[in-house]
């Protein structure tokens, strides 16, 4: 740590070669906290040297009132914000192959490491996509929040200081993305066959209404001129 801060001392005063130290010990947590939040490789690439770039350029502006691993994460998740919203990258997240859609529900260590046989590989892959398309579906800032916590394992405090949200708030998107993450996963075990088939199995029920509306409606045609009812 001692280290760490001397190399931001002289990083601050213009030395690149500090900074590049300060790159290589932070560039693995930013890159695996990009690819969780953009889902490809490409993307995490560009927004992990974005990140640097914008850190670099910005660290004057560095007080030392939070950590500079809080600082620089929150240039990462602006950064990586910033991409979703500009489309660079609309449409990817849950497309992709089987392997790194498996990259995506691991640690970072894990990255690389394949399943031990072609079965295990298919069953991970189709299981991790799911996944992935649950969390793609949640709102940006449930996305971050369940990312930072869950999976970087930030505590919540981390988390509150570098989304600049209250500890509370924090709690609660990590509870609804959680609750939104089980009701989309269940839905998407709900093969298409069995929603159709719910869908045929209210069809009677509904065509029967429809019969005794219009046989309700033919006696009333029928009743007798005259009639108090």
């Amino acid at each position: 740590m001692a280290d760490g801060a001397a190399d931001l001392d002289l990083a601050r005063n213009g030395d690149r070669t500090a900074f590049g130290r300060l790159v290589k010990q932070y560039q693995r947590r930013v890159y695996a906290a990009a690819l969780h939040l953009l889902g490809n490789h490409s993307d995490a690439d560009d927004a992990t040297q974005e990140t640097f770039v914008r850190a670099y350029r910005a660290l004057d502006n560095f007080d030392g009132r939070s950590e500079f691993f809080t600082w620089l994460y929150r240039i990462a998740v602006n950064t990586s914000l910033n991409f979703m919203r500009s489309g660079r990258r609309a449409g990817r997240l849950g497309q992709h192959g089987g392997a790194e859609a498996a990259h995506l529900g691991g640690r970072p260590e894990a990255l690389g490491m394949a399943p031990r046989d072609p079965e295990q590989h298919h069953e991970l892959s189709r299981e991790m996509r799911r996944v992935v398309e649950a969390v793609a579906s949640l709102s940006p800032p449930l996305r971050v929040t369940l990312v930072l916590s869950v999976v970087q394992e930030l505590s919540h405090r981390q988390v509150a200081e570098i989304l600049e949200i209250p500890e509370g708030t924090v709690g609660w998107r990590i509870n609804e993305a959680r609750r939104l993450l089980r009701r989309r996963l269940a839905a998407a075990e709900q093969g298409p066959d069995e929603i159709s088939g719910q869908a045929a199995g209210d069809a009677p029920d509904a065509s029967a209404r429809a019969r005794g509306k219009r046989s309700r409606e033919e006696r009333g045609q029928r009743r007798p001129a005259g009639d108090p009812t």
